[in-house]
């Protein structure tokens, strides 16, 4: 009689046993999204406020959280593709007033249809930001200093600009020129929705997430940005583009600052030239409670929503429980530390069931 070898099966990856095609368990998958924390912390304060306001939810109450999430979600859904990238932009902030008063001093002063104005300032307003993912590539200084120049820079070109041609510190009102109202519709409009006033600010942030989320997971360019992030210099050595992918990120920047700025000026039909400055520390806030990393290569556009969601949540919610307003940046600072801590958790807990 002869002896049968015991039948052996390979790896469960493949002949190199490749543990990115391991099956996981739902669990573990949930375990290793970047966005856990942030939904926990989303539903612990839309709980909260349901508790402690009584107009909380009602839909007029929500319609407003949703507006003003939304104003800062579609800054903070590209800020968090730059962060995954490993980088930052600290003059986002006023680069939505840069591009607010553009549109309307272009506008106004050539006599032009307002839609010139908003075009001339969506090439002004990417090339902006262009010029920091240049300026980040050529002089290799730290994008912190950069783009902390650039915010220093358009900060005093929106004062002294607007100074110069308007003699105020606010723009001149465009509402009678011809193309407001088409514009007024593409970015400021409201629709009635189940009996809530919805603006179309939330259609943009929706949009989107949907795209950034689709180019994260879906595409090469979304492979770029998280190898950028990761390792910069690993990233040249397999042929990543990294030079260009991070002029990009921060392109995609720019069109954020533009949606965002048009919302701001033909909502109110003119801007004051002193807006924007320390959002841009909201938008990385957000980003941050979302799941992104300080330090690159992990995070998702989802996770930086549901950070854009809190703060509405908060900001609002705050309001319609009468509380004094002055009490808002301490829970900003208490929610930043507190989804800090729970998204390390997350994400030593999901790095220990791979192992």
């Amino acid at each position: 009689m002869t002896a049968t070898a015991p039948s052996v099966r390979p790896p469960a990856g493949g002949p190199g046993g490749d543990e990115r095609l391991l099956r996981s368990s739902p669990l573990r998958k949930l375990l290793g999204r970047p966005e856990l924390g942030s939904v926990v912390g989303a539903l612990a304060v839309f709980l909260f406020f349901a508790l402690v306001a009584d107009s909380f939810l009602r839909a007029s109450s929500l319609a407003t959280v949703l507006y003003a999430a939304s104003t800062i979600g579609i800054m903070a859904v590209p800020v968090s593709l730059l962060m995954i990238g490993g980088e930052f932009d600290l003059s986002a902030g006023v680069m939505v007033t840069s591009s607010a008063l553009l549109s309307s001093m272009f506008s106004y002063q050539m006599t032009a249809n307002v839609w010139v104005g908003v075009g001339v300032s969506l090439v002004a307003t990417v090339g902006i930001a262009a010029f920091n993912g240049f300026m980040l590539t050529v002089t290799k200084l730290p994008s912190f200093i950069i783009t902390l120049g650039t915010f220093l820079m358009l900060t005093g070109l929106n004062l002294g600009f607007t100074k110069l041609i308007d003699g105020t510190v606010s723009t001149k009102t465009i509402g009678d020129m011809w193309g407001f109202h088409s514009a007024h519709e593409v970015f400021a409009s409201t629709w009635t929705v189940g009996g809530m006033d919805l603006k179309v600010t939330i259609l943009w942030w929706l949009l989107m997430v949907a795209v950034a989320t689709w180019i994260l997971l879906r595409t090469r360019f979304g492979n770029w940005i998280f190898a950028a992030g990761g390792s910069a210099e690993a990233a040249r050595a397999v042929g990543v583009p990294v030079k260009r992918t991070k002029i990009l990120l921060y392109m995609g920047v720019g069109f954020g600052a533009w949606v965002t700025g048009q919302n701001l000026l033909f909502s109110f039909d003119a801007v004051q030239s002193g807006e924007g400055v320390g959002n841009e520390l909201i938008y990385i806030i957000a980003a941050v409670i979302g799941g992104c990393l300080i330090t690159g290569g992990y995070g998702s556009a989802i996770g930086s929503a549901v950070g854009a969601l809190i703060f509405g949540m908060t900001n609002k919610g705050i309001v319609f429980a009468e509380w004094n307003p002055d009490w808002f940046k301490f829970f900003v600072g208490a929610m930043l530390l507190l989804a800090t801590l729970l998204n390390a958790w997350v994400r030593k807990r999901a790095e220990a069931s791979r192992s």
